[in-house]
């Protein structure tokens, strides 16, 4: 057994294991380059929708939550794991399994949505987000900056959204309809399946409707120069609300918000709320942003938009308040001031205004635009690869740029095991002789 704080390993190679990834290939896809560089792949399954995207050997845990980090540390020691691969390290499952393998020293690596979008997604070391080990301060950033080169130009990857839909239905039509392989799986989402298709077939119904809407509001900000703040909101299922922020939920932030506004913001400044594009609909936060605006008298300068363009809508804005969503690196881009709520990896001084949100409707603070610019290249070299998760395209550029990102954080004996291994399989094998 190896000590503790050594990854375990089996004649100095690499063992990655794969725990729960997105209703996509990639994580197969990634699972298939890294054999064929030599390394070892090991997965395994929660539920059945895990397993349909998984078509290499593999293992299911059929267990119940309770046993679950008891069983994954027999299984890193039991298979030499000296990686591990997932999707979100705020996952129950994974939180578990993260505090199961550190005595092991086992390496986390951990995939999200780009913090830079669209056409990146994440992949980090040891954590995301506000599990992120990205520096925060100006000096460090600075001092890294200079080391690293200009990033080059990323390819396009579009998502593919009719192959995400198909792809999801998939997942859970797999869960839903085959429990029984997997009894005690319980989804980290916080409404059953159903529900959610629910809402989305009704926001679908709609969709011509909002629209419009969204065009009509989005050309009139635009053409009249409306003098405003935007507030988009995050999914109210976000982890980063969830784990990541003081706030219980999407609505708390936004009451706390409209109520600072209402207090600090002179007229005739507006705030507009843009609801999250991947929102189920399940929730009516028009209904709950009414409410609070006519609670604290200023429903006159609110106005709520489902869609719109969200770069025009953020450089049109004399600002952005957030919790801690992926839009404030875009709006940190676009050299809007942006005032964040929540542990975001780009708030900190010289970015994000740091005066709290009382000060921020009369006194916002601009980004350092040269910061900005150092922060973008530090994120990029460090946590982002171009690529996507949801068209076959953007699938293999992602894989194209992970495996080198994934094997510059492997020890030197791993490499030339499987430097060894990949020798060898191209060498010519000498038939047996029949007799």
């Amino acid at each position: 057994m190896a000590r503790e704080g050594q990854a375990l390993s089996r004649d100095g190679q690499a063992t990655f294991l794969f725990l729960q990834g997105l209703a996509s290939p990639f994580f197969a896809e990634l699972g298939r380059a890294l054999q064929a560089r030599g390394h070892r792949v090991r997965r395994i399954n929660f539920s059945s929708g895990d397993w349909l995207f998984w078509r290499l050997p593999s293992d299911n845990y059929r267990g119940t939550f309770a046993k679950w980090g008891d069983y994954v540390a027999a299984y890193i020691r039991e298979h030499g794991i000296t990686d591990i691969v997932l999707f979100g390290d705020c996952r129950p499952y994974h939180v578990a399994a993260t505090a199961a393998a550190q005595p092991f020293g086992v390496r986390f690596h951990v995939f999200e949505e780009g913090y830079l979008r669209p056409n990146w997604i994440t992949c980090e070391l040891g954590g995301v987000n506000g599990h992120s080990t990205l520096p925060k301060t100006a000096d460090e950033i600075r001092a890294i900056a200079r080391r690293l080169p200009q990033p080059g130009r990323a390819m396009p990857s579009s998502g593919d959204m009719a192959r995400r839909s198909l792809w999801d239905v998939a997942y859970n039509i797999a869960n839903f309809g085959f429990p029984y392989f997997f009894p005690h799986f319980r989804s980290h989402r916080p409404h059953h399946i159903a529900v959610e298709y629910a809402g989305w077939i009704r926001k679908f119904s709609r969709r011509a409707q909002t629209r419009r809407e969204a065009a009509r509001l989005n050309e009139a900000y635009t053409a009249i120069g409306v003098d405003y703040f935007l507030l988009p909101l995050q999914l109210d299922s976000d982890y980063q609300i969830r784990v990541h922020s003081p706030f219980l939920g999407v609505e708390g932030f936004m009451d706390r918000t409209i109520a600072s506004f209402a207090t600090h913001a002179p007229a005739p400044t507006r705030l507009l709320i843009k609801l999250h594009p991947l929102d189920s609909g399940l929730i009516n936060w028009r209904k709950y942003a009414r409410h609070s605006a006519k609670r604290h008298g200023v429903n006159d300068r609110l106005d709520i938009i489902d869609g719109g363009d969200l770069p025009s809508l953020i450089a049109g804005s004399r600002g952005v308040v957030l919790v801690n969503s992926t839009v404030g690196m875009l709006s940190l881009e676009l050299g809007r001031p942006t005032c964040a709520a929540g542990n975001a990896i780009y708030n900190f001084p010289g970015l994000t205004h740091q005066g709290g949100l009382n000060t921020f409707w009369t006194a916002p603070t601009s980004p350092d635009s040269e910061l900005m610019s150092d922060f973008r290249r530090v994120v990029l070299h460090r946590s982002q690869v171009n690529g996507g998760f949801f068209s076959r395209a953007a699938i293999e550029r992602a894989i194209t740029g992970t495996v080198p990102r994934l094997e510059a954080t492997l020890p030197a004996a791993a490499l030339n095991a499987a430097r060894a291994i990949r020798e060898q399989a191209s060498e010519p094998q000498e038939l047996a002789p029949v007799y």
